[in-house]
């Protein structure tokens, strides 16, 4: 639309008459509107550069290498400016795009953006591939120099991708179509999902809030709403099969060009965590399915009054919970107050997304659903996108997504190329900071039902945590297995989709008809294949870290800033090291996985 300018920011707050006013983020900190001037003049900044470092640098690194460390560093350097300023430009335009993608304004801006970062970025792809052909002993003298040397963990990890690293111009015609290839697939997932709308008692809904009666007091609204979502899901199967059997098809002819063995292999490498660190977490969640999912779920069934239950009464409330709404001020105290006990710090850098418009919280049509934490780059600062509801859920979403802000503050000023942390330690602050919240909060609890609900729920957030996304990377692996041997049809991947399930959940809970399809709206399927086991790991990893807070008398929260602090500069061997913790000993998580056992046993002894 010619001559249409979107504000940054639609408004300060949205309103909502039992939450309060909700915060709605303010981008300007990136820049002013979609369509202002400095957006422009960045862009033509990036390409100008870019050509520019390409013309100075390529087919040089070697010999400057061989001459100067200083040098190196300086071109290093360089490098790590270019990668702030695209990434400032990649950022506004995914966060604007968030906030409503079915906009087609902000649907070409983000697509326009896409295709002039690729291209500039076209020109600095050389830079990493070169620097991996340097001979190790030219580069490892080189490093002798302290400018240099403040790079090493950048440099060790970029050589780790050495043995996968294709001849240049085969890089390049990957990076070039990656727009029009997985990358427009991406798209057309997120805008599709955000048009869908699911139809509960003659109302139109868009997805998060059908999602969210499945969590309401009524049963029957519950099953009104998964049905409804089976029903779209059902009508939209096609596309959905036609996206999961190309992306699955695209990364098995990137895997093969680059020589991985195991279909996850490339998430293992850039998580940089070894393949039988997964695989016995894998194995330890897996052999713990009858003590913890099937279990509880068989508890939760008889609290209702039944053998099994349906499998839209798997969140359902307790039927004593205290279901009402709380407010947005209310969960922001909360939150801020469990941070603060732990570590003032916490609550001061956390306090700064509520005071600095770094939060979008309403849920509204056409804004991408879920939550997340955007790093954006290190001259600038982390936003947090929510669909805020009201419910103990949404308190908890937050003190999670504030926890990836937390740990993204802490590391960023390690620079653009260090900031960034593997998806596997990623998810330890956030889930930290679930931890503080929900310890908090039954602290505070001295009434027995309370406690029992308390328990109840962050049983089942742990179990999501754990149990499902374990059982989402066994429905992943079988899927990237299956198409391997050809296209599949959207009945075998629902297929695939009901055997992890009914292994993970267990006899308890019923799989009626629909549920078959609730694979096509996970978006991590799409975009980041195997992602999931990240967030068992940081689950099973902040369990024992909390264990130690626990037991610690002192120096707990400063050996835990370091960790945050850190980025990616380190290996979790060594991030874990100072608290006694080694992830390659089984025993590791076994101890995270007791610790939802034990709240489980006290749920059995209460009952009993």
């Amino acid at each position: 639309m010619t001559g249409h300018r979107a504000p940054v920011a639609d408004a300060a707050t949205a309103s909502d008459e039992t939450l309060g006013p909700l915060p709605v983020w303010n981008l300007g900190d990136l820049y002013p509107a979609h369509d202002a001037p400095e957006v422009t003049a960045d862009l033509e900044k990036a390409e100008r550069e870019a050509a520019a470092f390409a013309a100075r640098y390529q087919g040089k690194l070697a010999k400057i290498a061989g001459r100067s460390g200083g040098e190196l560093a300086a071109a290093i350097r360089e490098m790590e400016a270019l990668d702030d300023l695209m990434g400032r430009l990649a950022s506004f335009a995914g966060l604007f795009y968030a906030g409503d993608t079915t906009d087609p304004v902000r649907q070409k801006f983000y697509g326009d953006i896409q295709d002039k970062l690729t291209t500039a970025s076209t020109h600095v792809l050389f830079f990493t591939l070169e620097l991996n052909r340097i001979d190790d002993a030219v580069l490892d003298a080189a490093l002798a120099d302290p400018d240099l040397a403040h790079y090493r963990p950048w440099l060790s990890d970029i050589r780790k991708e050495r043995p996968h690293q294709l001849e240049d111009r085969v890089e390049q015609l990957f990076h070039e179509k990656a727009g029009t290839g997985a990358g427009a697939w991406n798209r057309l997932f997120d805008e599709t999902m955000a048009g869908l709308r699911f139809t509960v008692d003659d109302k139109e809904l868009p997805l998060e809030p059908t999602l969210n009666l499945m969590q309401d007091p009524d049963s029957a609204t519950r099953e009104k709403a998964a049905k409804a979502l089976g029903k779209t899901f059902r009508a939209n199967l096609p596309v959905f099969t036609l996206i999961t059997n190309t992306l699955a098809k695209d990364k098995e002819i990137s895997d093969r060009w680059r020589g991985f063995e195991d279909i996850a292999d490339a998430r293992h490498l850039a998580n940089r965590v070894e393949r039988d660190v997964v695989d016995a977490l894998v194995a330890a969640v897996q052999e713990a399915y009858p003590r913890l999912s099937h279990r509880y779920y068989a508890m939760k069934a008889r609290w209702f009054g039944k053998d099994v239950i349906d499998y839209w009464d798997r969140n359902a409330p307790l039927p004593d919970a205290d279901t009402r709404r709380i407010p947005w001020d209310e969960a922001r105290s909360t939150v801020l107050g469990a941070y603060r006990r732990f570590s003032p710090q916490m609550a001061e850098i956390a306090g700064r997304f509520f005071d600095e418009g770094w939060i979008d919280a309403p849920a509204r049509a056409g804004k991408a659903p879920g939550a997340f934490a955007h790093p954006t780059v290190p001259s600038a600062h982390p936003y947090v996108l929510l669909n805020y509801q009201g419910r103990t859920r949404d308190v908890m979403t937050l003190a999670h997504e504030l926890g990836h802000g937390v740990h993204q503050v802490l590391a960023a000023p390690n620079g653009a190329l260090m900031a960034p942390t593997p998806l596997t330690l990623a998810e330890t602050a956030s889930v930290f900071g679930e931890m503080l919240t929900f310890k908090d909060l039954l602290a505070a609890s001295d009434d027995t039902k309370r406690r029992r609900i308390l328990l109840a729920g962050k049983v089942e957030d742990m179990l999501n945590t754990v149990v499902r996304q374990i059982a989402f990377y066994a429905f992943e692996r079988k899927v990237h297995t299956a198409r391997r041997r050809g296209e599949l049809t959207g009945e075998e991947i629902c297929e695939l989709w009901m055997s992890v399930q009914a292994e993970s959940l267990g006899p308890a809970i019923r799989f009626g008809e629909g549920y078959e399809t609730f694979w096509t709206y996970i978006p991590h399927f799409i975009h980041s294949p195997f992602y999931v086991y990240a967030y068992a790991f940081g689950d099973c990893l902040v369990n024992s870290l909390y264990a130690v807070y626990e037991e610690a008398e002192s120096g707990f929260q400063d050996k835990y800033f370091a960790l945050l602090s850190a980025g990616g500069t380190k290996h979790h061997s060594e991030l874990l090291a100072p608290f006694g913790l080694d992830a390659t000993d089984p025993a590791f998580w076994r101890k995270g996985l007791a610790v939802i056992e034990g709240f489980i046993d006290e749920l059995e002894a209460a009952q009993a």
